[in-house]
């Protein structure tokens, strides 16, 4: 079970993501609406996978991600960062921060379980697709 903290200030998105990924069965989805209550649970978590959404208000999906890299248990968990901003210098940037993957917004909530498994997959090689 991969265990994924799923970032997204929008209800709905977290909500259509949490079904899309439950139906898999590889996955053990923890949500929060915002960035600082990622920072609270991620402590109590240790994920395999970030999932977050770039624009958010308060911590925006890089400066959380810059919270979890100052601890040493995180700073090689994966990131997947999702996004409505999906221009290439844009998209560039998030990769420069050290995404694995981009999703761009709006996202197809039958290809995102492949996604995930496969991005899971290029950053560590013994997880069966």
């Amino acid at each position: 079970m991969i265990k994924i903290l799923h970032v997204e200030d929008d209800a709905d998105i977290r909500e259509i993501a949490l079904m899309a990924l439950s139906l898999s069965g590889d996955f053990d989805v923890t949500q929060c609406e915002s960035g600082e209550d990622a920072i609270k649970a991620v402590a109590h978590l240790q994920p395999d996978l970030f999932l977050l959404d770039v624009m958010m208000p308060g911590l925006t999906g890089p400066e959380t991600l810059e919270h979890f890299r100052k601890d040493p248990s995180l700073s090689e968990v994966p990131v997947i960062f999702m996004t409505a901003r999906a221009q290439s210098n844009d998209v560039e940037w998030l990769y420069q921060l050290g995404a694995a993957q981009v999703i761009s917004k709006p996202f197809d909530p039958l290809t995102l379980s492949t996604q995930i498994m496969t991005t899971m997959q290029m950053c560590h090689p013994r997880i069966a697709v």
